[in-house]
């Protein structure tokens, strides 16, 4: 039976009465429409592909995505598909993919992007329980990841390919241009508009599959309205922001961020297909908002901290050192509470002037007006260090299940450790484990078609149960300690979130990755990767010779370096959380490789099963 004492907190119907009314009639093609007709001319997306002589980017204007994105609606009318279908994306962050989103939602279809990364085997399970219709895909290398699908699911009638389709034999295959010269006609595209309700799926969002066959989280058209315009109040943005979109689209901030928010603002999308070029496109676009997942972050802090090392002047480093001790101050004295004095406006303009704005332009910050982070949690010491650049970085705070965010810092209230208050009209509460709950309009209906698996995520009181475990402080902001499954329980009983031991680890800039484990042992060891990029410069200024990463995770000096950083962490760490034994691995972990989702978080289990043996020789090295 439902809790009479978990019954909503009128406040916070009143105010979720207020968005319900906001968002009254909308679904996504209709704020598509909206934005051709307010920001016509106006940048909406560009891309790298087919970029015009002499320019940097290829850019479509929001008078032609609404064109285009009616000529894709039309298109797959033509092709047959009904309301409800399912059309799969597998293909990099472009214009085109967006535009796929957007045509299909608005012929009443329901987009589900796929993560570019995932195996034939996974493919298929996705696609054998979505059923898809038509499937557009980037290239060869996107069809061999769907050939096993296409041959087994006999719902798939049509694939489009955005380049190589000279290079597959099937006749299900078209290219995109082929795809827009269907739609020619949109005369049936407003009828088609007409047919979409608030309850209709927008997408099914296939989770990464970490462990076990993935689950397609469901996610209406309200959710995604509400959503949409709960964050941006929350995150305090108006009117047209540029912006990059690098994180993969299936991945629910991108598509918050560069999918959904974007027709309510205005905005200029810059996609890039690899993330490897985000330091780059920085520099290009100087985005005014910017989102970047805690690994993002890190990379940036250990960039600049090298960089500051390889300085011989010390008068250099004393003021930098200054510099971001008076941003911090800055910073700080803007959390929620605090009040900003005189002396300390003056200090960070002196400081900003001198070189924090040199700093944020070299990285391609300087025109931020607001920054985020979520998908884990933000080490502390990394937003300190943002902080000391005069970089507000707010942590936000959500899960695929409700829509993205649904706690947030922002400009109005934010305090650093934390991911801040829950967004309008939402409730969140802890349950007696600790465990964070989360209710309200961006809850997911449940799994595509698993109905245990929906069972388990949202009880009868109509509560998400998030897996994560948390605080709450007086002041109403909540802080994530772990996920509950990944918590290290010793032997000795002992409760030890994982990912404090391995914050601390990594703010060595040698170090990319660490894993620490302890799971039924009497102590914890800790497995640790080298950073790919930031170890070889340091090992260069060295003066260490070295063939690769292998070589280089081998050498005393290195291994002294790796030693320090465990020592360090040890000394803010209490006696069961201290690290006992550690091994510095030959491997790097990327977002290529099996040890890392595409968000660069760590896949805990195929570290553990696939460095059983380092694991255990740690163990017995420790004894």
């Amino acid at each position: 039976m439902p809790d009479p004492d978990l019954a909503p907190d009128p406040d916070v119907l009143a105010v979720r009465e207020q968005y319900e009314a906001r968002i009254l009639g909308l679904h996504m093609p209709a704020t598509v429409r909206q934005a051709a007709d307010k920001y016509g001319d106006q940048p909406a997306f560009s891309d790298r592909f087919d970029v015009p002589e002499g320019e940097a980017w290829s850019t479509i204007t929001w008078t032609e995505t609404w064109e285009l994105t009616q000529q894709v609606a039309a298109a797959l009318i033509a092709l047959g598909v009904e309301k409800g279908d399912p059309v799969a994306i597998m293909a990099a962050n472009r214009t085109a993919h967006t535009l796929a989103d957007y045509g299909a939602m608005t012929a009443a279809a329901v987009p589900m992007s796929i993560y570019n990364t995932l195996a034939q085997d996974q493919v298929a399970f996705i696609a054998g329980e979505s059923r898809p219709v038509v499937v557009v895909l980037e290239d060869h290398d996107r069809y061999q990841r769907w050939e096993k699908a296409l041959d087994e699911v006999d719902s798939i009638r049509h694939v489009v390919m955005l380049a190589d389709a000279d290079r597959v034999d099937d006749p299900r295959v078209m290219t995109w241009d082929d795809l827009l010269a269907r739609g020619g006609d949109t005369s049936g595209v407003e009828e088609r508009m007409e047919r979409i309700t608030p309850d209709l799926p927008a997408t099914f969002l296939y989770t990464s599959g970490t462990t076990g066959n993935p689950k397609g989280v469901v996610l209406t058209h309200h959710n995604v309205m509400y959503e949409a315009v709960s964050t941006l109040d929350a995150a305090g943005l108006r009117g047209p922001q540029r912006t990059i979109s690098y994180l993969p689209l299936a991945h629910i901030a991108e598509r918050v961020l560069a999918t959904y928010a974007p027709p309510f603002l205005g905005n200029h999308v810059h996609a890039i297909p690899d993330p490897a070029g985000l330091l780059g496109a920085l520099g290009e676009v100087h985005p005014t908002a910017f989102f970047g997942v805690p690994r993002v972050w890190e990379k940036i802090k250990t960039g600049i901290s090298a960089k500051l090392a390889e300085d011989p002047d010390p008068a250099n480093h004393e003021l930098v050192t200054n510099a971001m001790a008076a941003g911090l101050a800055w910073t700080q004295a803007h959390e929620y509470g605090n009040q900003i004095t005189p002396e300390v406006e003056e200090a960070y303009a002196r400081a900003d002037e001198a070189i924090l704005g040199f700093l944020r332009l070299l990285l391609g910050l300087d025109q931020v007006r607001w920054a985020a982070s979520a998908a884990a949690p933000m080490p502390l010491e990394v937003a300190k260090f943002m902080g000391g650049l005069g970089l507000q970085v707010y942590d936000v705070y959500g899960m695929t299940e409700t829509t993205g965010a649904f706690t947030s810092n922002g400009p109005g209230a934010f305090k650093l450790g934390t991911v801040g208050r829950p967004n309008p009209g939402i409730e969140v509460r802890l349950a007696e484990d600790g465990e964070i709950l989360c209710r309200g309009p961006v809850n997911t209906p449940g799994y595509h078609l698993q109905e245990q698996a929906t069972r388990d995520l949202i009880d009868e009181d109509g509560w998400i149960h998030t897996g994560d475990i948390g605080t709450v402080d007086e002041d109403g902001f909540y802080s994530i300690i772990d996920r509950k499954k990944e918590l290290i329980i010793t032997s000795a009983g002992k409760n030890i979130a994982p990912s404090n031991i391995e914050n601390y680890l990594k703010e060595s800039p040698i170090i990319g990755h660490a894993m620490a484990l302890g799971d039924d042992r009497s102590y914890v060891v800790a497995i640790l990767t080298l950073d790919g990029e930031i170890a070889p410069l340091v090992a260069a200024r060295m003066g260490i010779e070295f063939t690769d990463l292998a070589d280089l995770s081998a050498k005393p000096e290195i291994r002294a370096m790796a030693q320090a950083a465990v020592d360090k962490a040890n000394e803010r760490l209490s006696r069961p959380e201290q690290v006992k034994a550690w091994e510095l691995l030959a491997d790097e972990w990327t977002a290529e490789s099996e040890e890392l989702t595409p968000t660069l978080k760590l896949k805990r289990r195929v570290v553990k099963t696939k460095y059983a043996d380092v694991v255990d020789s740690l163990y017995g090295s420790a004894g």
